[in-house]
C-alpha cells in the first residue's frame, strides 16, 4: 500500500480547498471502499482528508421531502423512522447492503461513490479501461456472470454496485454538491454516466467537489426494494429492482422503476413505467411491463439468465407493492 498523509478538517471550505490544491488528495469518511482500493493498488492518494467533523450527518424533513446529509451512516438512515415510514424502499435497500458492521461505518455519500466490483477492475494484473484507458476490458472476453445486460459498451461492461443508488433513482433523488466556486444540484439519473468510450469517468462529479447531501422529493407512492443474490447476506445483486407506485382504487396512476446489478448505472425502466400508467393492478399487467423492461437487454457470454431474473424480480416487486403477493 502506498504511504499517505492524513488531515482532519472542520469546514467544507478547507476540505475542498485542500483537495483542490493537491489532485492526488481524496476525501474520506467511512473509508470502507476507498481503503480497500488503496490496499489493492487500484487507487492512490497522497493525502486523505477526513470529513467526519463536517456538519453533514443530519436527516431533515421539510415541506417538499427529506434531505439526508452525505456523511450520515447507512445504519442511521436505514432505521430512521421517517425513512422507514415514507421511503421504505431506501431502508430496505440499505439493510440488504453490506454487513451490519460496515453499515455502521459507511456513509451515504460514500455508498453512492463506491467503485465497481468487477474482479478485473480490482486486480491490477488484468487490463482494465477504468484503471488505464485504452488497454482493454478483460471482462468482455473473461468470466462475466455478474456484468451488464444494459448500457454497456465495447470498453466496459461492469455494473454499478450500490443498492441505495437504485432506490434513490426510483425516487428521482437529487445529489447536492459543493465545489470551490458554487453549489450544484444534479438529478441522480444524470449524475451517473454510461461508459461509452470513457469508462474511467463514472459520474459528473468534478475534481475537488464534495457531495454534501441527497434530497428526495415528497410523494405518496408505495415502494419496495427486491434484491436477488447468490446468498442471503453480504452479497452484491445479480439483479435488483426498486419500485414506487402511486395507486388509486387498484389503478396505477404513476410508476417509477429502477434496476440494479444489470448496468453501469442504476437502470431506469422508462418504458415499463409509461406502460403501467393508468393500468389495473393484476398479473397480466405486471407481465406485460416486465416484457417491456427487458427489450433492450444485450447479455454477455455468461449472464443471459439475468434477463429472466429481471422479469421475475419486477413482477414480484410490483405484486408486493400492489398488494397482490
Amino acid at each position: 500500500m502506498q504511504p499517505f498523509s492524513y488531515a482532519k478538517v472542520a469546514s467544507e471550505e478547507v476540505a475542498i480547498a485542500t483537495v483542490n490544491q493537491d489532485q492526488t488528495a481524496a476525501f474520506i469518511a467511512g473509508g470502507t471502499d476507498l481503503l480497500g482500493l488503496m490496499k489493492d493498488g487500484v487507487q492512490t492518494a497522497n493525502i486523505l482528508i477526513d470529513i467526519n467533523s463536517l456538519p453533514l450527518a443530519d436527516i431533515q424533513s421539510h415541506a417538499n421531502g427529506i434531505r439526508i446529509g452525505a456523511i450520515s451512516r447507512m445504519s442511521d438512515v436505514a432505521f430512521h423512522p421517517q425513512i422507514q415510514e415514507h421511503y421504505p424502499v431506501i431502508s430496505q435497500a440499505l439493510l440488504q447492503s453490506a454487513s451490519p458492521q460496515l453499515r455502521n461505518m459507511a456513509t451515504i455519500g460514500g455508498n453512492l461513490l463506491q467503485r465497481v466490483r468487477c474482479g478485473y477492475f480490482r486486480d491490477p494484473v488484468f487490463p482494465c479501461n477504468k484503471r488505464t484507458p485504452g488497454i482493454g476490458c478483460s471482462a468482455i472476453t473473461g468470466y462475466n456472470r455478474m456484468h451488464s445486460i444494459f448500457g454497456a459498451s465495447e470498453h466496459c461492461i461492469a455494473v454499478h454496485p450500490s443498492d441505495l443508488a437504485v432506490a434513490l433513482t426510483a425516487l428521482d433523488a437529487v445529489i447536492c454538491i459543493q465545489g470551490t466556486e458554487k453549489a450544484r444540484r444534479i438529478s441522480i439519473h444524470d449524475f451517473y454516466l454510461l461508459p461509452g468510450e470513457t469508462p474511467a469517468k463514472e459520474t459528473l462529479l468534478q475534481p475537488g467537489e464534495l457531495i454534501v447531501a441527497i434530497e428526495i422529493p415528497d410523494f405518496a407512492y408505495k415502494s419496495h426494494y427486491l434484491k436477488v443474490r447468490d446468498r442471503a447476506s453480504y452479497e452484491f445483486a445479480l439483479v435488483s429492482v426498486a419500485v414506487a407506485l402511486d395507486i388509486e382504487q387498484d389503478i396505477i396512476k404513476s410508476a417509477r422503476i429502477a434496476f440494479g446489478g444489470v448496468a453501469p448505472k442504476p437502470w431506469r425502466g422508462w418504458e415499463a413505467e409509461e406502460f403501467l400508467q393508468n393500468k389495473a393492478i393484476n398479473e397480466a399487467t405486471f407481465k406485460d411491463a416486465a416484457a417491456l423492461a427487458i427489450k433492450e437487454a444485450k447479455p454477455q457470454t455468461h449472464n443471459e439468465f439475468k434477463i429472466e431474473l429481471v422479469k421475475r424480480a419486477l413482477i414480484r416487486a410490483l405484486s408486493v407493492v400492489g398488494g397482490k403477493s
